[in-house]
């Protein structure tokens, strides 16, 4: 039997190195998260961003919608991946580094696949739910407490066979550390279990960046 690696920050960049080459702008968004410092932990992984590109190419999605922007990597990623007539919304609450990811899109040109929207997600969410949208992907990657919130919705706002896909649901790891029992820890513990316990998805947790939980619609 095999055993899993830990992910360094070394495999990480031996990842990158051998995988397709990331956009310049995906690259330059990276280099400007560095800058910000604690907050920069906000930003998906490398392998995360590959990730997202392939799933949505072999599953010839068309339409995504992403809880969560920050200044727009996921973002970016998945419009990258997304064919002329595809479109991603872009939910986040966030002015100023919405404003950043817009600049970052425009620099790609991949704005016409992308429609942000700034204010809370959730009243969004309502707002898409009443007039019966519906999405091939749904990706949650914003404010931990409202988890449960957010993937209710994504089960009413994604097709059957359709995708939701969930970032840091490992928690640094310690979701595994029953000597943990931080705030945001237990909030992520108790997501999980709810996810687990949902009939109305499959889903399996992938040790990719912080973790992903990729849910379908039954």
């Amino acid at each position: 039997m095999g055993y899993n690696l830990q992910i360094t920050e070394n495999i990480e960049k031996y990842i990158e190195e051998y995988s397709q080459s990331l956009h310049p702008v995906q690259k330059e968004i990276i280099l400007y998260n560095e800058s910000l410092g604690e907050v920069k932990k906000m930003q998906i992984s490398v392998s995360q961003c590959y990730f997202l590109e392939l799933i949505i190419k072999i599953s010839n999605f068309k339409s995504v919608l992403e809880v969560g922007t920050f200044t727009g990597l996921s973002t970016l990623s998945i419009a990258l991946a997304l064919s002329n007539d595809g479109k991603i919304v872009a939910l986040d609450k966030d002015i100023k580094t919405n404003q950043l990811a817009v600049n970052f899109f425009k620099k790609a040109s991949q704005d016409n696949k992308i429609k942000t929207i700034v204010k809370p997600a959730l009243e969004t969410l309502q707002e898409l739910r009443n007039n019966n949208e519906i999405f091939d992907l749904v990706f949650i990657d914003a404010d931990k407490e409202n988890y449960k919130k957010y993937y209710d919705y994504g089960v009413q706002l994604v097709k059957k066979s359709g995708l939701i896909i969930v970032d840091n649901v490992l928690w640094h790891g310690e979701v595994a550390d029953p000597k943990n029992n931080g705030k945001f820890t237990n909030i992520i513990r108790e997501f999980n279990k709810y996810v687990k316990d949902d009939n109305k998805t499959e889903q399996v947790i992938l040790p990719l960046g912080d973790g992903f939980t990729v849910c379908r619609k039954l």
